[in-house]
C-alpha cells in the first residue's frame, strides 16, 4: 500500500490519470433475493470481507448503521505470515481483510454483501484494486457458516446473471479459518489520514458513495 501511495502521489503531482479504485456497475446493485431476517433481538454477528487495501474497505464499513465494530487484518494464510511485511511479499496466501462485528436486529448480511459490492470495491477485478497489484488485494468473502455461504453464493450469481457488472465477478466465497488484526497502525488508517494522497483518490470517494446510495444506513464514524 505504500508504494501504491508513492505511485499516486506521483501522478497527482505530475497530472497524469490514476487508475480507478473502483469501477461503476453498469446499473445500481440489487438487493439480494436470498438474505436472512432482521433478528428480533439484538447480538453480535461477524463477517469477514478483502477487497483490496484494508484502509478503504475499513472505512467503509465502519460507517454502515449496524455495525459494531470494524477490525484490519489478514485471513487466508497462517499465523506465522499474518504481518504486513510478510504479507506485501504476496507468497502467504494472506489477503488484506475487515472483520465487521454487528447487529444482526440492525442490518443483515445480505445488505452488508451489496455495499462490499456496490461501493466498498470492484468484484470484477482479479487479484488487483486499481494501482494495488497481487493475491493479497483480492476479492474474498470469507464465511462463518452456511447462511453465510449461501447467500454469498446466491448473492454472485444473481448479479452476473442480471448483467450488473461490465465483467463477471471474481470474487472468492472461502470458509473462514482464522482473522489475525493487522498492525496499529492500519486501523482506521483513512479515518486519521483523510488527506493522504492515496486515502484521497481511493478511499474518500467510496465513503461519498456509501452516503449517496445508502442514506439511510450511512452513520458518521466515532469521532468524526
Amino acid at each position: 500500500m505504500f508504494k501504491a501511495t508513492l505511485r499516486a502521489t506521483v501522478l497527482l503531482v505530475v497530472g497524469l490519470p490514476i487508475l480507478s479504485c473502483h469501477a461503476a456497475a453498469n446499473s445500481p446493485v440489487p438487493p439480494p433475493n436470498s438474505d436472512v431476517a432482521l433478528a428480533a433481538a439484538q447480538s453480535r454477528t461477524t463477517a469477514v470481507f478483502a477487497g483490496g487495501c484494508f484502509w478503504g474497505t475499513q472505512a467503509v464499513f465502519e460507517r454502515v448503521k449496524g455495525v459494531l465494530e470494524t477490525t484490519a487484518g489478514y485471513s487466508g494464510g497462517s499465523a506465522a505470515t499474518a504481518h504486513y511485511e510478510d504479507v506485501t511479499t504476496e507468497t502467504t496466501g494472506h489477503a488484506e481483510s475487515v472483520r465487521v462485528v454487528y447487529d444482526p436486529s440492525k442490518i443483515t448480511y445480505g445488505q452488508l454483501l451489496r455495499i462490499f459490492f456496490a461501493v466498498a470495491h470492484d468484484p470484477t477485478e482479479l487479484n488487483r484494486q486499481g494501482n494495488d497489484i497481487g493475491t493479497s488485494y483480492r476479492s474474498v468473502i470469507f464465511y462463518a457458516n452456511d447462511d453465510q455461504k449461501r447467500i454469498a453464493t446466491a448473492y454472485i450469481a444473481q448479479l452476473d446473471a442480471a448483467h450488473v457488472f461490465p465483467k463477471p465477478i471474481v470474487t472468492q466465497v472461502v470458509p473462514l479459518k482464522a482473522f489475525y488484526p493487522a498492525e496499529d497502525y492500519h486501523q482506521d488508517y483513512a479515518l486519521k489520514n483523510p488527506d493522504n494522497p492515496y486515502i484521497y483518490v481511493c478511499d474518500r470517494p467510496k465513503i461519498a458513495a456509501l452516503k449517496a446510495q445508502f442514506p439511510d444506513l450511512f452513520v458518521k464514524y466515532k469521532g468524526e
